[in-house]
């Protein structure tokens, strides 16, 4: 099917019919649509647009003689108009600062309770996907032993936030090692990442073949172990679950226990949302755009937080297609500046 070239009476017909449709959840009829101040147009044009409509994929008809209801290429078009009329810098938000409050580097309990403002705040599901050490560039890192086979790597961020995670490997370190390859580390690869250093001592170990290839060898296995580690790990925090189960009337209920079936695997939704992190302000998908059947019937709306370029994770609300974006997606902005300020307060 050829895509439709939308005039002027088009747009604003298909804005009205979502917003109408948000607001009430019910099919609209042209005769609603009509009645709008917004448009100088009969009834009978009304009908015959939205028939049109309708045959090009923007709308459907639950059954006969009914109103029509906005598909996932209708609520598309309108979440693109709202990002068209400039909403994000207009609209303000007001939320507390103690909200934002992080005690002694605390991050885990600081993007804890940023899911609970994005739930409270949205009236649905909040979460919050947090930073991979790995891709984060450091101003100075240390390895300590733990056990025989743990590891804690501390991390000093650019903007002097303090991360710790605690690798698995199966290589024996003395603590001496430790020090050394923390030093090492710190001379030459300053405002760098794991992953680059990874790759660059996977690239040049040869030069190091005569004097370090035992050190460097243990080194890249134990950068490895922490990589894997961390993909199959990946930390969100989710609140709000209580406030899709109190919208029964927004979901088919058997989709709804497979919905709160992928909440319970963390890592694999976890593993989704870091597919669609991306340098956008603000990413919304909906329905089928997520291509996940069991969620088919939400929409995502997410951004990233961190600084200047670098993205340490990303937040956002998860919610039915029936949702209030005019208000979400200004939230949504505003939580994630938030929170990247929080943590750098440099920006």
């Amino acid at each position: 099917m050829q895509n439709l070239a939308l005039r002027e009476k088009d747009k604003e017909i298909l804005k009205l019919i979502a917003e109408s449709f948000l607001k009430v959840g019910k099919p609209v009829s042209s005769g609603l649509i009509a009645q709008k101040k917004r448009l100088s147009v009969s009834p009978a044009t009304v009908r015959n647009i939205m028939a049109k409509l309708e045959k090009h994929g923007f709308l459907s008809q639950p059954y006969t003689s009914a109103g029509r209801v906005p598909t996932d290429k209708c609520l598309r078009f309108y979440v693109n108009s709202l990002f068209e009329e400039a909403i994000l810098p207009e609209r303000k938000v007001r939320l507390l600062d103690e909200d934002f409050a992080m005690k002694k580097g605390d991050l885990n309990s600081l993007l804890n309770q940023v899911s609970k403002i994005l739930a409270e705040y949205s009236d649905n599901m909040g979460f919050v996907l947090s930073p991979r050490i790995s891709k984060i560039n450091f101003n100075h890192l240390r390895f300590i032993k733990i056990s025989e086979e743990k590891v804690m790597i501390i991390l000093i961020t650019d903007f002097n936030l303090v991360l710790t995670e605690i690798v698995e490997t199966h290589e024996y370190f003395t603590q001496t090692e430790l020090d050394r390859a923390s030093q090492y580390i710190n001379q030459g690869f300053q405002g760098k990442n794991l992953l680059f250093i990874r790759s660059y001592l996977v690239k040049e170990l040869p030069q190091y073949r005569m004097k370090y290839e035992r050190i460097i060898n243990k080194l890249i296995s134990l950068v490895k172990a922490y990589i894997h580690q961390e993909e199959q790990q990946s930390e969100i925090f989710l609140q709000g679950t209580a406030k899709l189960l109190e919208k029964p009337e927004l979901f088919d209920m058997e989709r709804l226990r497979h919905l709160f079936q992928n909440f319970e695997e963390k890592a694999k939704l976890a593993r989704l949302l870091s597919d669609f992190i991306s340098l956008d302000r603000v990413k919304v998908l909906i329905g089928s755009e997520l291509s996940m059947p069991d969620i088919s019937d939400c929409s995502l709306i997410l951004s990233h937080y961190g600084y200047d370029d670098q993205i340490l994770g990303s937040l956002g609300i998860i919610g039915p297609k029936r949702i209030p974006y005019k208000e979400i997606i200004p939230l949504v902005d505003y939580v994630a500046k938030k929170l990247s300020r929080t943590i750098s307060p440099n920006l």
